[in-house]
């Protein structure tokens, strides 16, 4: 177990390295010049090419590429992932100020999703070709195809515009005003939750449905086990197993739409300071936000290769 650890841990590293050198090069190679977008092209025409160049030189966008990366690095390293272009302020700072917002979003998104993702898609296996099975099979059908950002703008026109129920932007903490908040949130959870819901019900019902045809699972009925027992000390172990597995992607999901939800309905988070420095060309916000992204969906693959040994014993790590 322990040398397995190590050895992919050390693949994560090589994995972050390699993020890192994309994101960098990546960011560099797009066409336009941030201090021409940050200053704007009306200042740039009255400043001197020495003015110009001085600013440059202040973010260190003079300096060869090599030097610039293996300066973010070890600035990384030890916990400085720069100044932004955009906001002149530390990256790390106008990260810790967004980052706790996507985290609340995401954390009650991968809640509510298993919460009822994967019961709904049990009951399909235990119930199937049942209306209930039906009804789940074609919701988490139209789940998956939904693209989130129209269910958002449609969400908005509905219960924001026409029915006036719930506010169609901004995000308010909880610890300031909680019925605010959760008033907010409703309708952001809601298209981040649609697919993650649809996506572990379907695999859920598919699990169950290879697992109850196991040999074990006859011998329990045959031994006169309630069902109860059955579905859940002998089936849902050995059945949940791939279910794990697309939670831990999930979480790449949530992130993923959290960009877009947090743009569609103006939410201060993670995934809009990307979309924002992403336009701007804030190298050092959009690096800093990649690599932190990575490192969490690294991780969380890791921890989802670690539970395969408590779902299963059978499950040995080289």
């Amino acid at each position: 177990m322990t040398s397995y650890i190590i050895r992919r841990l050390l693949q994560a590293l090589v994995t972050l390295f390699i993020v890192s050198l994309l994101i960098f090069l990546g960011m560099r190679f797009l066409p336009g010049d941030p201090i021409l977008m940050y200053m704007g092209q009306d200042t740039i025409t009255h400043m001197s090419f020495e003015q110009v160049e001085a600013i440059r030189h202040q973010f260190g966008l003079d300096k060869p590429l090599v030097s610039q990366y293996v300066s973010w690095i070890y600035g990384v390293i030890q916990g400085d992932f720069g100044v932004s272009i955009a906001y002149r302020e530390p990256v790390i700072d106008l990260m810790l100020k967004r980052l706790p917002i996507s985290i609340h979003l995401g954390f009650l998104t991968l809640i509510i999703f298993n919460l009822i993702g994967i019961p709904a898609g049990v009951i399909c296996a235990i119930r199937r070709g049942g209306w209930l099975d039906t009804v789940i099979t074609i919701l988490a059908n139209l789940g998956i195809t939904v693209p989130v950002f129209w269910l958002g703008i449609l969400m908005i026109y509905l219960f924001g515009l026409y029915l006036n129920w719930l506010p169609i932007y901004g995000y308010t903490s909880p610890f300031t005003d909680f019925w605010l908040s959760t008033r907010q949130i409703i309708m952001p959870l809601i298209c981040l939750c649609v697919l993650p819901i649809a996506s572990t019900a379907r695999q859920a019902r598919s699990s169950m449905l290879e697992v109850m045809h196991q040999d074990y699972i006859r011998t329990a009925w045959s031994k006169g086990l309630r069902e109860r027992v059955i579905i859940m000390r002998h089936a849902m172990k050995n059945g949940l197993i791939p279910v794990v597995t697309l939670t831990g992607l999930g979480i790449a999901n949530v992130i993923a739409g959290a960009v877009l939800v947090e743009t569609v309905f103006n939410i201060p988070g993670f995934g809009r300071l990307a979309v924002t420095s992403v336009l701007n060309q804030d190298y050092p916000i959009v690096q800093g936000v990649v690599l932190i992204v990575s490192t969490v969906v690294v991780l969380t693959n890791l921890a989802v290769d670690l539970s395969y040994g408590w779902l299963d014993p059978r499950v040995q790590y080289r």
